[in-house]
């Protein structure tokens, strides 16, 4: 069996993934990895540079036409003859293969043997995941961090649960151009603002045309880009089915198959609601968010001037640009934490929830102004009030530098230190 040791990392990429010691510790204890994630994050990538070993006799993607109708064909038996550990790319494809998995771990539970990436979410509603309890684990990919694209380890989700907070300090950022750009690596590599918008029309069609196609029995997909337009305009905000179906004139069944395959295809998420009981959690609207603001931005047709121009597009925006960051680091912090947002019936909110396997609540704010103010700590104070014990601290993220005190756990950041 390969020695997988996080001190022998080796990254041919141009970014460094954050998250790679944590997928080399995986592979040293779990038989089963599956790292999921958009197209076009770098998965392929990230697992070619972590078993450069493996890749030229382990290897096998399901795009190739071939390799996908032996995988269909007899997929027990693709699985037992191919080599240890092996390399799946594109899992999604052949969902098939999970259950002959299932059943060469049960008979061989060494660690490391399975490296599998999808474009798409295929455990859900899949009952795989709970057969494959104990054998497998996930990780979840993102476009590329501001930390990873400036060469960063530091973790602010680690950062908000220390004992002592000890904020990173402030990148000569420019935000505007960050929200705008997003993180996916071939984005980020063209040089000019037209030739990204065509990369981003690009992905859109090639994402509709075949990932969501492949997923689903939906012919008729002509609704699609509609939809993402009009998902991108509301992004950080409520997400109102009622009001999407009504935009759309489309039925909200319909509505929700379409909303699924996006969730599916790692397009859009939502950030559940927060409340003091968990019963009520559910029964409360979530927020839509982008995957990624690049993505988004192309979608609303926002560039960096008509951002400029248009605060209350720029503050959805960078409320977006924000969570997704947290949510990035979420991925390799030690402290495993959910994300929410928190609306009290009286209209007060917080932008996000940070809450730990013990508990603790972090509040977080986000402005799009360069002065904080006490009346923007007005939601995490309420939220304070709301689960006593627990609070640990609230902070209002803004677009002015150095590190502000409000008042007992209360804080204002620059925004540039994530």
């Amino acid at each position: 069996m390969v020695d997988f040791q996080p001190q022998y990392i080796y990254i041919r990429g141009m970014y460094h993934r954050n998250i790679s010691a944590n997928i080399l510790e995986s592979l040293s204890d779990t038989p089963v990895l599956f790292i999921r994630g958009a197209r076009q994050t770098g998965k392929t990538t990230l697992v070619r540079d972590l078993l450069p070993d493996h890749v030229s006799s382990g290897y096998f993607t399901l795009d190739s036409s071939a390799v996908l109708s032996a995988a269909q064909t007899d997929p027990a038996g693709f699985i037992a003859g191919a080599g240890k550990p092996v390399i799946i790319d594109e899992i999604q494809k052949a969902p098939e293969l999970l259950p002959a998995i299932k059943e060469h771990v049960d008979r061989d539970r060494s660690p490391g043997q399975f490296v599998l990436t999808g474009s798409a979410n295929i455990l859900t509603g899949l009952k795989i995941s709970d057969s494959l309890a104990g054998r497998m684990e996930l990780f979840d990919l993102w476009p590329l961090s501001r930390a990873e694209i400036t060469g960063s380890t530091t973790n602010i989700v680690d950062a908000l649960f220390a004992s002592e907070l000890a904020w990173p300090a402030a990148e000569n950022t420019d935000i505007l151009e960050a929200v705008t750009t997003g993180g996916y690596p071939e984005a980020l590599s063209r040089g000019s603002e037209k030739r990204r918008q065509a990369w981003f029309s690009s992905y859109i069609t090639a994402i509709v045309e075949r990932d969501v196609r492949d997923l689903s029995n939906i012919q008729d997909l002509t609704a699609m880009p509609r939809l993402l337009q009009l998902l991108a305009s509301r992004t950080g905000q409520l997400l109102s089915y009622a009001d999407i179906s009504r935009g759309l004139t489309i039925p909200q069944t319909t509505l929700k198959r379409y909303m699924a395959l996006l969730e599916a295809t790692f397009l859009v998420h939502e950030l559940p609601a927060w409340a003091v009981n968990i019963g009520k959690r559910v029964t409360k609207a979530p927020k839509l968010m982008f995957t990624d603001t690049g993505l988004a931005a192309h979608l609303s047709g926002l560039n960096i001037d008509r951002l400029a121009q248009d605060r209350p597009a720029f503050g959805h925006l960078l409320e977006n640009y924000v969570v997704s960051e947290i949510a990035k680091h979420a991925t390799w912090s030690q402290a495993r934490v959910l994300l929410s947002h928190f609306r009290a019936h009286t209209g007060q909110e917080v932008d996000l929830i940070l809450e730990d396997a013990a508990g603790r609540i972090v509040g977080v704010e986000i402005k799009a102004s360069a002065t904080p103010a006490a009346a923007d700590f007005k939601g995490l104070k309420l939220l304070a009030e709301s689960c006593p014990g627990k609070f640990k601290q609230g902070i209002v993220l803004h677009l002015g530098a150095g590190c502000i005190p409000f008042g007992d756990n209360l804080h204002a950041l620059p925004i540039g230190g994530t």
